[in-house]
């Protein structure tokens, strides 16, 4: 009977992860040792449970019943392993999060680093990236994104207060080129854009003003995957930024940017910590969750 569960266990990872070897690394197993599982199983049972390809592996008919059938009763197996955890445990385990350098400076670090002084058996990776990862895909337990990016089938906890995006220039090209009054102003300015995946196009600066809104698709010289550098060739004088007010407040403050436009930027809400309503929430992570939620 061990030994069975055992298999039902590598089976549904193997399902989940459509790979043997992905299989392999989330179990800390060798893949012969998973395709021996694998094997075993399908012949307890009398039946193919996977196809198997070069590129690919799938279910077959039975395979995807079994799985329907092993994906809650191994869910709520693990949820009542947690309880019982968070009975007379401290939280522990590794969480992976990810999110652009902005949001991990500005909001998940201060509150990282005491998490990490506090609960020395919690593991917490941050990946640092300006694209939108698949957190699935990618086996992230969340991300932080700006509301807007959070897409409807994840749950949102706000982590953060309101923010607002600013234009800003260097003095030096705002003496030169002169100053927008007006969002379509932009039209005759050098504007450092920004593109977030390889095959996204660039990202478009949205405005608003008693209640009309206005979308502009920018151009100029430049055009980056990373606000720091964008942000950079604003300091150098190379055309005008559009980043979030936390990115650049210091140069405004220290007369290296000049922010315009201001009365066209509202504020909106801020980050959130995004993550699959599916997935099984640890301690560890239950505990990330709770010391992040903002509260006013």
């Amino acid at each position: 009977m061990r030994e069975e569960l055992g298999d039902l266990a590598v089976f549904l990872a193997v399902a989940e992860e459509s790979s043997f070897t992905r299989a392999s690394v989330r179990l800390g197993l060798s893949q012969p040792a998973v395709s021996h599982s694998v094997r075993r199983l399908e012949e307890s049972v009398g039946l193919k449970l996977l196809n198997r390809t070069s590129r690919k592996v799938s279910t077959t008919e039975a395979g995807e019943k079994l799985l329907d059938t092993l994906r809650p009763s191994f869910s709520q197996i693990n949820a009542r392993i947690e309880e019982i955890r968070m009975l007379g445990d401290a939280p522990r385990g590794l969480v992976r999060l990810t999110a652009s350098k902005t949001a991990a400076r500005t909001i998940l670090w201060p509150k990282v680093s005491q998490i990490l002084k506090d609960y020395p058996e919690v593991q917490i990776e941050i990946n640092l990236e300006s694209r939108l990862s698949d957190i699935t895909e990618d086996r992230f337990d969340a991300a932080v994104r700006l509301r807007e990016f959070v897409s409807p089938d994840m749950i949102a906890v706000r982590i953060g207060p309101q923010i607002r995006m600013v234009a800003v220039a260097s003095p030096d090209y705002f003496r030169t080129h002169g100053v927008p009054e007006h969002p379509e102003d932009l039209d005759s300015h050098a504007c450092l854009a920004m593109r977030f995946s390889p095959t996204a196009p660039p990202y478009d600066w949205e405005f608003e003003k008693g209640g009309e809104v206005i979308v502009k698709k920018v151009h100029g010289s430049l055009i980056c995957s990373d606000s720091d550098m964008c942000i950079e060739a604003a300091r150098e004088g190379h055309g005008i930024v559009f980043v979030t007010e936390p990115e650049v407040l210091a140069d405004i403050q220290e007369g290296k940017l000049r922010r315009v436009l201001a009365d066209w930027c509202p504020p909106f809400d801020g980050f959130h910590l995004c993550y699959s309503g599916r997935r099984q929430m640890s301690s560890a992570f239950r505990l990330v969750v709770d010391r992040l939620r903002y509260r006013d």
